[in-house]
């Protein structure tokens, strides 16, 4: 793991009034689609931050950029002064400001209000006229000269690619701190955040940023991007994955919900490790239940990190809880659980150091000989075979790390079936160094060609 602060990229902040294409020229900016786009205003929330490379003559060169939501909007859950406050912040940290405008509807009152909160900025401003897909838009370009913002004009269509020459280099002209690599994040470890709305995953995040960077609201599903927040501690760097507060399928609303929730998944899959956090003063769901399976499925670490216990009545123990949670999550038996209060960051930074424990452990790798004992001593205990003859391990071995996963070659895999693949991942757990991981079996028959190592 890196054991060195992470380095400081010039940031941009692209900035401007509700679907005029912020999220769209992110993705664009950086090839990938990290922002959710949907032709509904509003729907960025959270500061989205993303290392970014830019073409030029010397070879690429690294940026960061920040998408921010929209100034001025009429939010639904009424988020639109949270959402304002993550702009100013977003102002307060950039080296360079892209004020994005929409061509085809001029300037409109929203502009002219982003205008004036960049003047009082007092940081380099590029105005850039976006969806100019046609010629004949090109002589509405000039006319946001009147907004009186903006040391350059560039006119360019975030959704075609098109124009985004000129706009980089004349980025790199304002930021001649730009670095030629991407800062190391192969080093840092990955938390994904997960729950159901509501359970506190943006307020631990914050804790850890030491910042507000994501928006911490009373109303349920604020997240909507599943966001990576870069930050250190002890001299070490983390990633911590924001991801949108899952519900129950029936209860999905609009599409926004629907790319928000994919986006939720694929955090599990990003991770190094999960945190499944859930409210303590509420009773598990089918929700938690579906994320659990999920883990499961993609053999990933997971801490169980039961939110709010400083809520929690005096009569319930942290054994008792853990009990219950057990007959909800069977699944999940093996992963640890931390009991904390995001709100009030106790327990929290403990997350980290149990998430580096539950690494170093999946990546261990036993000798073969030892596994083999381990194994034939589980076999000569319980033997699956009722059919007058029983299975025999022929040869086992530990073929990857993270997950550990096992080959097990057998004189005849149908007699293994799943209750006791259950019992032998169990006294993997039992008996060699993976009491707290995802354990993978794969099963051979004898006859299948292994090469031992």
């Amino acid at each position: 793991m890196s054991t060195t602060a992470p380095l400081t990229l010039p940031r941009i902040a692209i900035v401007g009034r509700p679907n005029v294409g912020k999220s769209t020229l992110l993705n664009r900016m950086c090839g990938s689609r990290v922002a959710i786009v949907e032709p509904t205003a509003g729907v960025t929330r959270d500061r989205i931050s993303v290392p970014v490379r830019l073409p030029s003559d010397e070879g690429p060169r690294w940026v960061e950029v920040i998408d921010t939501g929209g100034v001025g909007i009429v939010d639904r859950d009424d988020l639109g002064p949270h959402v304002e406050s993550q702009v100013s912040t977003a102002l307060g940290a950039a080296d360079l400001v892209l004020f994005v405008v929409d061509v085809r509807d001029g300037i409109t009152p929203l502009d002219k209000e982003v205008a004036g909160m960049l003047r009082g900025h007092g940081v380099p401003v590029l105005l850039v006229v976006n969806k100019e897909e046609g010629l004949a838009l090109e002589w509405d370009v000039d006319v946001f000269y009147k907004l009186g913002v903006g040391e350059q004009l560039f006119g360019i269509s975030a959704q075609n690619g098109l124009g985004l020459g000129p706009l980089y280099e004349c980025i790199l002209e304002h930021l001649p701190g730009a670095l030629p690599e991407r800062p190391e994040e192969r080093d840092s470890m990955k938390f994904a955040v997960v729950g159901r709305r509501n359970a506190g995953k943006s307020t631990l995040i914050n804790h850890w940023a030491r910042e507000e960077r994501m928006i911490v609201s009373e109303v349920p599903g604020t997240t909507r991007d599943a966001v990576d927040v870069l930050f250190e501690r002890r001299g070490e760097n983390f990633i911590a994955i924001d991801s949108a507060g899952l519900r129950k399928p029936s209860k999905v609303a609009d599409a926004i919900e629907f790319f928000s929730e994919a986006r939720s998944r694929k955090t599990v899959r990003r991770a190094d490790v999960v945190i499944l956090m859930f409210d303590v003063t509420e009773k598990i769901s089918s929700i938690e239940k579906r994320l659990a399976r999920y883990v499961v499925d993609h053999h990933k670490p997971v801490i169980l990190a039961a939110n709010k216990w400083d809520l929690v009545e005096d009569d319930l123990t942290p054994e008792d809880f853990r009990e219950y949670l057990d007959k909800q999550l069977p699944g999940l038996f093996f992963a640890p659980i931390l009991f904390l209060s995001a709100k009030m960051g106790e327990r929290a930074d403990t997350l980290l150091t149990l998430g580096k424990e539950l690494v170093e452990q999946s990546a261990k790798r036993v000798p073969t000989a030892e596994l083999n004992q381990v194994l034939k001593k589980a076999l000569e205990a319980r033997n699956p075979s009722s059919r007058g003859y029983g299975v025999r391990l022929r040869y086992a071995t530990q073929a990857e790390t993270t997950p550990p996963t096992f080959v097990l070659f057998v004189n005849d895999k149908k007699l293994i079936g799943k209750d006791y693949l259950r019992y032998l991942t169990n006294r993997i757990r039992e008996d060699l160094p993976f009491a707290e991981v995802p354990v993978r079996i794969v099963l051979r028959d004898s006859k299948d060609d292994f090469e031992p190592r």
